[in-house]
């Protein structure tokens, strides 16, 4: 079975769907038990595939150990993982208080790491395995996402590009992607809905194309995929031109284009 975090909206739901028509057979959790369940019928009917519902929120002190014993429970086992949950803060690192920027970190950073150590040993006993992460452009440039966000993606995309080189050999494929602004509830918070207002449609992506994506990826034993071209641009010319100045670019062309 295929674990999917966050797998009530966005990438995590469109995720869940790319797994079950290629498939697998799903274990979905997030917070909003009531899109799990829709989701779950969805995928059941459409796929023939067998759904299991966990509703959790994964930032409370203990969640990715109380996900692993009820999973446990249930008997059964997870061969992939896609670590899809994740949320966003608006403004600078002191605009929001620190218990929302450690949930945040909790969320994007320890929540899959754990995960991760806790269903790990079983794929490489049965030496197959899938792990996806979703980090973001954010975590390769520094575009003034975030402060806490861009960082926990940072460690995200290292983790990750560390990990596949240790388990390769055991069968377990990691993949971590990059997508950058993507067509989800992500930005609903009116504060962050502000943040990309006036961003031109070429700058989007969908999420089931960015699930699409990094399925192929994963099975194709690729270690890191940035999501669409004038991501892939911005990261090629980190190799030639300086951080800083790429930095100061971004705001700039942000800043004109929320005008």
């Amino acid at each position: 079975m295929v674990l999917v975090t966050g797998a009530s909206s966005g990438i995590g739901q469109a995720m869940a769907a790319v797994f079950a028509a290629n498939g697998f057979n799903l274990v979905v959790t997030a917070r909003r038990i009531s899109s799990l369940d829709e989701l779950a019928d969805k995928l059941a009917r459409e796929y023939g595939a067998r759904v299991e519902v966990i509703a959790l929120d994964l930032t409370t002190d203990g969640a990715a150990l109380s996900l692993c014993t009820e999973i446990e429970a249930r008997n059964l086992e997870v061969d992939a993982i896609a670590h899809c949950a994740g949320f966003g803060l608006p403004g600078g690192f002191l605009s929001s208080e620190w218990p929302a920027q450690s949930a945040l970190l909790t969320l994007h950073a320890s929540v899959p790491a754990e995960l991760t150590y806790r269903l790990l040993p079983g794929m490489i006993d049965r030496k197959y395995g899938r792990i996806i992460y979703v980090s973001s452009i954010a975590g390769l440039v520094d575009s003034g996402a975030g402060t806490i966000y861009g960082g926990a993606k940072a460690f995200v995309v290292s983790f990750a590009r560390s990990l596949s080189r240790e388990v390769r050999k055991n069968g377990v494929h990691v993949t971590c992607i990059c997508p950058g602004l993507t067509r989800t509830d992500f930005h609903d918070l009116p504060a962050l809905k502000q943040s990309v207002r006036g961003m031109p449609d070429w700058l989007w992506t969908d999420p089931s194309r960015v699930a699409q994506q990094a399925f192929d990826a994963v099975m194709q034993g690729r270690t890191l995929l940035i999501n669409g071209w004038i991501n892939q641009v911005q990261v090629a010319m980190l190799r030639y031109v300086p951080r800083a100045f790429l930095a100061g670019c971004a705001r700039l062309v942000l800043r004109s284009i929320r005008r």
